[in-house]
């Protein structure tokens, strides 16, 4: 599949359909996959790279990339669950459409390097998928691992297999994925006493070391001006003092996407005291359904989602308020 890309972007570069192309290159390990703008064919065969550890979602790179004036249409490769980012920020006015060539591309999920390193596997040169398994080749020769034993958390409850938005499809289009794993975690959660819940996310939160990483990675999170970097604030790219500040800061990130998030997983991805993140994300997902209905976040380019938006039908805040004491 990396060729096939490869192919692809050249020949869009040099039909002029687009000036550059956005990607992934190898960081400073192999595993260490980074976004990258390449804009020329060279460039793009040195350093272009597709595997299993591709799963930074490129989606947000857009933001900026596609609003530099003067600089044409840029091509971007969108795995199934990038697209949905891609698709909300079209509906929020985020990307300008006209400046973006975007191809989808099929996903069969991508490795967490941790998870392959827990099983006593080092010196990771490269990955890739060989049927059920993952082919991990390593400095002391290549490792088989099953695909299950390898994946990322977010590919083990992957919502879908179908892009929800691009120009061109490259492979097959996959298919949705039922939701009955994708919310064990939360329901799991949802079954604790309100203490017992405290406890759990009071654990999790108190090792936020707030470096922001989970909000300048997330889609969602696109305001030219955060309020947590308001010198005003108090709370300016500063550590958290106590546990309430701890808190503070997810559960207000948590509530400014809640309705938006599309359930990527960047934020969890790129925290590295490995806080489950998305989980707050996802139980907003699941009350939003709940209450107003399956609702998926960035499936179509236009339109409000349930927060922003009345019916008759809503459901009265006096529902809302008793699940909140449960």
């Amino acid at each position: 599949m990396q060729e096939r890309l490869k192919a692809r972007a050249r020949e869009l570069l040099g039909d002029g359909v687009v000036t550059r192309v956005l990607g992934w290159k190898k960081g400073e390990f192999s595993y260490d996959i980074t976004p990258a703008v390449f804009e020329s064919a060279e460039e793009l065969e040195r350093d272009f790279v597709f595997d299993g550890f591709c799963g930074a979602n490129l989606s947000k790179y857009l933001i900026q990339e596609a609003s530099k004036p003067g600089k044409g249409k840029i091509l971007v490769f969108l795995k199934p669950c990038d697209s949905y980012s891609y698709g909300e920020l079209l509906k929020e006015h985020r990307i300008a459409k006209e400046n973006v060539y975007a191809v989808g591309i099929p996903c069969e999920g991508m490795a967490d390097a941790d998870r392959i390193r827990a099983r006593g596997i080092d010196g990771i040169l490269g990955i890739e998928h060989e049927g059920e398994d993952f082919l991990v080749h390593t400095l002391y020769g290549d490792e088989r691992v099953s695909v299950k034993e390898a994946l990322a958390e977010r590919c083990l409850s992957c919502k879908s297999k179908r892009h929800a938005s691009c120009d061109e499809l490259i492979g097959e289009e996959g298919e949705d994925v039922p939701d009955d794993v994708r919310f064990t975690e939360v329901a799991r959660l949802e079954a604790m006493t309100p203490e017992e819940r405290f406890e759990f996310w009071r654990g999790e939160l108190s090792r936020c070391v707030r470096c922001n990483a989970c909000r300048n990675v997330c889609p969602a999170c696109s305001c030219e001006n955060c309020v947590f970097d308001n010198p005003a604030s108090g709370i300016s790219q500063k550590a958290a003092a106590d546990p309430f500040e701890e808190n503070m800061y997810h559960i207000i990130r948590a509530f400014h996407v809640a309705g938006r998030c599309t359930d990527c997983g960047e934020c969890s991805r790129v925290c590295p005291e490995h806080i489950p993140l998305h989980l707050l994300n996802r139980k907003f997902i699941k009350d939003i359904d709940e209450l107003y209905g399956a609702y998926r976040a960035g499936e179509s380019e236009d339109g409000k989602n349930p927060l922003v938006s009345y019916t008759e039908g809503d459901v009265e805040p006096s529902v809302v308020n008793e699940r909140g004491r449960a």
